[in-house]
């Protein structure tokens, strides 16, 4: 396999024709994060709606064969500004995941972002973990967070400007 610079941090952006606070009611109703994400197919532990700070759930994931689960913590909820969690999986850090929304003209600029936390010495023990129950190496796992943003804005943008839906 072709080695990759790690990254720690990537972010994606798209461009929605909704409202900052539609799109963030969207967003942060993660009961329905299965819908945009193509890794997360299930959310439990909180009820319906926009969940905040200090709010805890738990994420349930599929990639292929590998099912793995994470305990996630609400960090920020600013209704139409920023919203953003933190993965644990036993206890030991591995990420934050998060999304801003910026008004533009008819319109928000949606930015998801990931920051890996397995920085710690503890993090050699969650990186195998991962590797365990995701099947990706952690020099890759930016990739593979990548393609999933880029899955999940487009599936969030279509769902939004759709007049089906309604947040």
């Amino acid at each position: 396999m072709i080695p990759v610079e790690r990254r720690w941090e990537i972010e994606e952006s798209v461009f929605i024709k909704a409202a900052p606070e539609r799109v963030y009611a969207a967003v942060a109703d993660v009961r329905s994060m299965g819908r945009w994400s193509p890794e997360c197919v299930a959310v439990r532990g909180v009820p319906p709606g926009p969940v905040p700070v200090g709010a805890r759930f738990i994420g349930f994931n599929r990639k292929g064969p590998f099912v793995w689960f994470t305990g996630c913590r609400v960090t920020s909820a600013e209704p139409g500004a920023d919203f953003a969690f933190r993965v644990t999986t036993f206890g030991l850090p591995v990420a934050l995941w998060g999304y801003r929304f910026a008004p533009e003209e008819d319109g928000t600029r949606v930015t998801e972002y990931w920051r890996d936390l397995r920085t710690s010495r503890r993090g050699v023990l969650t990186e195998l973990l991962g590797r365990i129950f995701t099947g990706t190496r952690p020099d890759r796992r930016h990739l593979a967070n990548q393609a999933g943003m880029r899955a999940t804005l487009g599936r969030l943008k279509k769902a939004m400007e759709s007049q089906a839906v309604s947040w």
